[in-house]
């Protein structure tokens, strides 16, 4: 990295809200800029996340850039690897690697009131400081591991890995082989591996509800349709999009009507698993939709198989090679496959940002997340967050989200060229507050707060700061523009003019 480098904007991450950022800078006419990449390849999650069975639950034509359409997606629900070999494409396509620093992890982001940039400094390879006038965090929430401490952890025996960590030089046939938790991974993983080991033990929490996978091959002739006639492909989207969106009155305003899809799911169950010990373990005693829905022909099946045995009681402590449920259930196992999701509300990267009053956005989001329509926080000029507090979903395509979010960087940044010269903005306080609250208050009758389940999407203080209580469409037109109403513009003491939101002298921002 050059000495004293600095650049328009630094874009932290190179998934899909990553390039996809990149993406759009180009199209706005921003050419200075840099997207810092901890790994040596891009990609995100799905470079990370190449566990046996890994595939996504959302139809692949809509998980994917509607500027960026992909005719030749293999199935209607793609596996890992393709969706990985996507978004090297899309890097390739739109020419992003020069713009790419692989192998810098951001160690810290500290804004500088006086400047009015960000210095940033990365470690790895190209390890230096970096300064931007703008930065935009597109980790994701699903980018940490999060592994649970489990008494006696360390003094096992075995081998232990993460789902989103896999140890694929590790030999996992005829091992004894426990999988801890039944998440979209695990359900995933379970029938993968299940016929190759020789005991696979399922610690499970809590029962998640389970749909068929409606997966098959897309044909030559849909592809070869697709490549000829272009718009076959953005309908094929919209159609997927458009019946997403029909669903979403059942998650958000009318949880009741989601109990005849309990009933599809039970049957779903019926039909793989004739236990009725096991059919009890296996169901759920919360609304379907409290946790995300997951998708699968061969979970159940692969539960009902001799060499599977399910504790429905959550892992408690391992004395040796022996791991003993909450319940006092033992198995002895030679392997631990942690399925126990990420760090979604305390991600690492908020400790690692440092806003205008010197403090980082972790402490700032002591009582929970909360960002301007997800974008932007007080205290933190010049700072946006793709896949931001309250913007995930929980029936659809998070890409839809993503460029929601791109149109609002883009207009902020077309609002700091308004401005001219030395300037950030920073949300007032009083804006984040109030939306914060009218989404806080309309996630009061949704499902993911009146089902009766515990979930990921819930905080320490149990409040959702994931999901999004609405429809994309809404989501849309809320970020369709920035209301510069809802900020403060900051300037230098120096270029300040009457009217004009001065720096406090430790604050660095005026109060809203």
């Amino acid at each position: 990295m050059a000495e004293h480098e600095h650049v328009r904007v630094a874009v932290i991450g190179s998934g899909f809200g990553g390039l996809g950022a990149a993406v759009r800078l180009r199209r706005e006419g921003v050419t200075d800029f840099v997207v810092l990449e901890r790994a040596s390849a891009v990609g995100g999650t799905w470079r990370d996340n190449s566990y046996p069975g890994c595939a996504c639950d959302v139809p692949s034509h809509l998980y994917s850039f509607s500027f960026a359409p992909n005719p030749d997606w293999p199935r209607t629900f793609s596996g890992q690897e393709r969706i990985h070999e996507y978004l090297e494409h899309v890097a390739d396509t739109f020419r992003l690697r020069p713009h790419i620093r692989f192998d810098s992890e951001v160690k810290q982001a500290r804004w500088d009131n006086d400047k009015l940039w960000w210095e940033i400094e990365t470690t790895g390879t190209a390890s230096g400081t970096l300064t931007a006038d703008v930065v935009v965090s597109a980790t994701g929430p699903l980018s940490d591991p999060k592994v649970p401490d489990i008494k006696g952890l360390d003094g096992f025996g075995g081998k232990v890995f993460h789902s989103a960590r896999w140890d694929h030089d590790y030999d996992l046939r005829g091992k004894r082989v426990a999988m801890i938790g039944t998440g979209a991974s695990a359900i995933q993983i379970v029938p993968a591996i299940q016929k190759e080991v020789g005991k696979l033990t399922l610690f499970q929490r809590t029962p998640p509800w389970v749909m068929p996978r409606a997966d098959r091959a897309i044909t030559k002739a849909e592809r070869w349709l697709h490549r000829q006639l272009p718009f076959t492909t953005q309908a094929r989207r919209g159609l997927l999009w458009g019946i997403r969106e029909l669903q979403v009155q059942a998650f958000t305003k009318r949880p009741d009507e989601l109990g005849m899809v309990e009933r599809l799911a039970k049957r779903n169950m019926y039909r793989a698993i004739k236990d009725p010990a096991l059919r009890a373990k296996l169901t759920p005693d919360y609304r379907i939709g409290c946790k995300r829905i997951l998708l699968s022909n061969a979970y159940y099946p692969a539960l009902a198989q001799p060499n599977v045995d399910v504790v429905a009681s959550g892992l408690s402590e391992i004395r040796g090679n022996t791991l003993v449920a909450a319940d006092g259930t033992e198995a002895e196992v030679d392997a631990i496959v942690f399925g126990t999701g990420f760090h979604v509300t305390d991600m690492p990267i908020a400790d690692r940002v440092i806003g205008a009053e010197g403090v980082s956005l972790a402490q700032s989001w002591k009582g929970g997340m909360a960002a301007l329509r997800g974008a932007t926080a007080a205290g933190f000029p010049n700072f946006m967050t793709i896949i931001g507090p309250n913007t995930g979903l929980g029936n659809s395509s998070m890409i839809l989200m993503i460029e929601s979010q791109l149109n609002y960087m883009a207009d902020y940044l077309r609002q700091l060229n308004v401005l001219g010269g030395r300037v950030a903005l920073t949300p007032r306080q009083g804006a984040v507050n109030g939306w914060n609250n009218r989404v806080q208050d309309r996630m009061k009758r949704t499902v993911w707060n009146t089902g009766g389940c515990d979930s990921w999407y819930l905080d320490e203080n149990g409040r959702n700061t994931t999901v999004w209580p609405g429809t994309t469409t809404e989501f849309r037109q809320a970020t369709r523009h920035v209301d510069v109403g809802e900020y403060e513009v900051v300037r230098p003491p120096a270029q300040a003019a009457p009217g004009t939101s001065r720096r406090k002298k430790k604050a660095g921002v005026s109060a809203a």
